[in-house]
């Protein structure tokens, strides 16, 4: 594959198009999306700018910034992974090799759960939220941001997931409402929440080899496999939440596609009843809500 070669651009607009046109040749799926955001982001300007605004000589550190940046995505590197960030429900949130891209998908999860967020404050003056599998922290610090008297807690086995969430945490002025520990899904963890959210690894190991280059080159194996069936991360939410929720608690999950009855049964088997279904921008069933009789919460764990 040829190599992107900006030694002739004399402008930032310059730049952009012959990015755009190697991104074209390339077959880039979304080339002239791709070639603005980078654009932009790196030149530190809003993506309509490169076509409104008269750029001055393009300086010698950013045309080599933006070439660097055109071949890592003609050599397949995702154009947010290049950036080292991306932004989720309206923040940016830097990204580290342990954590998943956050994808808007995932933002159903957070729009099912905010109701039931500004309910319980509502109710009580108080939220807490725990986040299972937190990687950036996308889904606890969005509800944080859009309901300040929340709290969150987020749980990772990775501890580079961990300390990525703290230092988005931070740069958001939430870290005095948001914690985060290496941990192993509940293991080890003795308070109550109000809510439980987790977008759990999901994708059967078999289909693993079927992902595109883009996730599976970049994104962490350990936030995608879900073992065999895709669904064992739920075994152990199902066989946990009962006991860490408090009375009237909540729990919403993202699930892949068709899992909606598998998880459904896995979570009602243990006293949890279905109060919701989502779908995504696509129309496909991406979040379940489910509810726990307040007979039933903080019962002892049965596995």
């Amino acid at each position: 594959m040829d190599k992107l070669d900006l030694s002739g651009a004399a402008t930032l607009r310059d730049a952009w198009l012959k990015m755009r046109t190697a991104f074209r040749a390339a077959g880039l799926e979304n080339a002239d999306l791709d070639a603005r955001i980078l654009s932009s982001s790196l030149a530190e300007i809003e993506p309509h700018h490169l076509v409104t605004e008269v750029h001055p000589a393009l300086d010698e550190t950013l045309r080599r910034r933006l070439e660097e940046a055109g071949n890592e995505r003609l050599e397949g590197k995702p154009v947010h992974r290049i950036l080292a960030v991306r932004e989720f429900y309206g923040l940016p949130l830097a990204l580290s090799a342990a954590t998943l891209e956050p994808r808007p998908d995932t933002e159903t999860l957070v729009t099912a759960a905010l109701p039931q967020v500004r309910e319980t404050l509502a109710r009580k003056g108080i939220c807490s939220i725990a986040d299972l599998g937190i990687g950036t922290g996308a889904i606890g610090l969005a509800l944080l941001a859009e309901c300040p008297r929340a709290t969150c807690f987020g749980v990772d086995l990775s501890a580079e997931a961990v300390a990525t969430a703290l230092g988005n945490a931070d740069r958001l002025g939430l870290s005095g409402r948001y914690r985060a520990a290496v941990g192993d899904w509940f293991s080890g963890v003795e308070e109550r929440f109000d809510l439980i959210v987790s977008n759990p690894p999901y994708i059967p190991t078999a289909d693993l080899a079927g992902l595109s280059h883009e996730v599976a080159g970049h994104d962490p194996l350990l936030a995608l496999d879900g073992g065999d069936d895709g669904l064992d991360a739920y075994r152990v939410l199902a066989a946990q939440a009962g006991a860490r929720l408090m009375p009237g608690g909540n729990v919403a999950l993202e699930i892949g596609i068709g899992q909606g009855s598998s998880v459904t049964g896995l979570l009602c088997a243990e006293g949890f009843a279905l109060s919701g279904k989502f779908t995504d921008l696509g129309g496909v069933e991406r979040v379940l809500l489910f509810h726990l009789p307040e007979e039933c919460a903080g019962a002892d764990e049965r596995n």
